[in-house]
Parts: structure tokens; sequence; C-alpha cells
């Protein structure tokens, strides 16, 4: 084997540990329309699920002609139809309640409440700190670990 170089054995064990998700990015939509519904399968014959509300941000897991087989920070999974998400990113709230603060920073002033479920706009990010809007069109910060989306 003269030339050839190989990797330590615990370099391979390591590389091993790494999940394949964590090297592929993952695919986000959100919903587009006021009242989307999540069905069982790729079809409007299939049962639905839920109805999905505006912004609502979904994980894409795998496609089928024009649907989307999705899940959401439940870990709920369904299919939604192409033509009724966008790329516009969203967040959910999944901690009991998030505080909305003016500067992202734990000792920045809190200018506002997000409850479990609820949608918020992203508009930017920064470190382990999201800047949002509310529906109701309060802009300002989130931690990051409150929250699921992109």
């Amino acid at each position: 084997m003269t030339g050839i170089r190989r990797l330590p054995a615990f370099v391979l064990a390591l590389l091993m540990l790494v999940p394949m998700q964590a090297v592929q990015a993952r695919e986000m939509v959100s919903i587009a329309r006021p009242d989307v519904n999540l069905r069982t399968g790729p079809g409007t014959r299939h049962e639905v699920i839920w109805i999905l509300g505006r912004g609502y941000p979904l994980e894409v897991l795998a496609r089928k002609g024009q649907w989307l087989q999705v899940r959401d920070f439940e870990s709920d999974e369904g299919w939604v139809h192409r033509s009724l998400t966008d790329r516009t990113p969203h967040v959910v709230v999944k901690a009991k309640v998030a505080n909305i603060r003016s500067a992202p920073g734990t000792r920045s002033r809190i200018v506002g409440k997000a409850s479990y479920g609820e949608v918020l706009r992203t508009l930017a990010r920064r470190g382990d700190w999201i800047r949002i809007r509310s529906e109701s069109g309060r802009v300002g910060w989130v931690a990051r670990r409150l929250a699921w989306g992109w």
C-alpha cells in the first residue's frame, strides 16, 4: 500500500457519528395562503389532517409531482401542494412563551411576548437570535432556541 494514506480509525469513527442531515441543509417552505389543507397523501382525495395558516413553516421531506411531504415543529407529517407554499422565512414559537426583545440579548428590554404555536415572520438572524415581525406588526428579537423554522 505504498503511496496510499490511511485515515486513523478514530477519525473514521467520528465521521460516522455525523448524521447525514447535518451535512445536508434542510429545505424549508412556508404556507403562502390564509387556509391551506395538510393532507394524509399527495392529492386532493386524501383526508385533511390540519388546516394551516399563512406563514406556517414546514420542513420538506420528499416530493411527489407537485406535492410536498412536509413535517412541522411538532413532528407532524403530511402533504401540501407546492403552489400553496413559498420560500418566505418564518418561525413558530416552540416554547410556552417567548419574550420579544428590543435587541438581540437577554438584557434587552422586553417589548412583547409570543405564545406557543404563534407564527412569526423572520426578518434577520444574528447569532442565536432571530429578528421577527409578529402578525400584529410588532418587530423585535427572539432567542433562536425558543422557535422552530428558518
